[in-house]
């Protein structure tokens, strides 16, 4: 007889029988073991993806803490540097008003220093036209003269007045 790659004999039918007991003896001893540790390492997959997760929240939540502060801080900041630019700007306004009130103290002394050099001056040429006048009538008076005569002498009083060394 001819044999085929599978043989239909008394040796196949042991063959299965012995598969289906070594079969049953797995599934009780080593088949639930094996799934139970699947089962396990499952879960605890599952528990590292989870508690993964969980972190990651905390540190999301944590990183929106950190940012919302760090906004906060800067507000903070950016508010005492615009009062600091607002207490400089106040201060060098008060500064300037400060010295252009000096100054218009300054430029109405001034004024009055001048007004009276002025009329110190006319006080003082008032006086030195009228001591010319007198001297002139003085020297008019000594004389009795002719209009070419008064003339004359009114030249040499003023020639004379202009070659002294007035002190104004």
């Amino acid at each position: 007889m001819v044999r085929g790659l599978i043989d239909f004999g008394p040796t196949l039918l042991m063959n299965l029988i012995t598969l289906v007991v070594l079969y049953l003896i797995l599934k009780k001893f080593f088949f639930e073991k094996v799934r139970n540790f699947v089962q396990a390492r499952e879960q605890t997959v599952k528990d590292a993806f989870d508690n993964a997760e969980h972190v990651n929240r905390l540190a999301d939540e944590k990183l929106k803490e950190y940012n919302a502060q760090l906004a906060q801080i800067d507000a903070k900041s950016r508010e005492a540097v615009k009062e600091s630019k607002q207490r400089a700007d106040a201060r060098a306004l008060e500064i300037l008003n400060e010295a252009n009130r000096r100054a218009g103290e300054m430029i109405a002394q001034a004024e009055r220093e001048i007004e009276r050099e002025k009329l110190k001056s006319v006080g003082e040429m008032r006086d030195h036209i009228a001591s010319l006048a007198v001297y002139a009538a003085e020297k008019i008076l000594e004389k009795e003269l002719d209009a070419t005569a008064q003339t004359a002498i009114i030249d040499g009083v003023i020639e004379q007045a202009e070659n002294a060394k007035w002190t104004h």
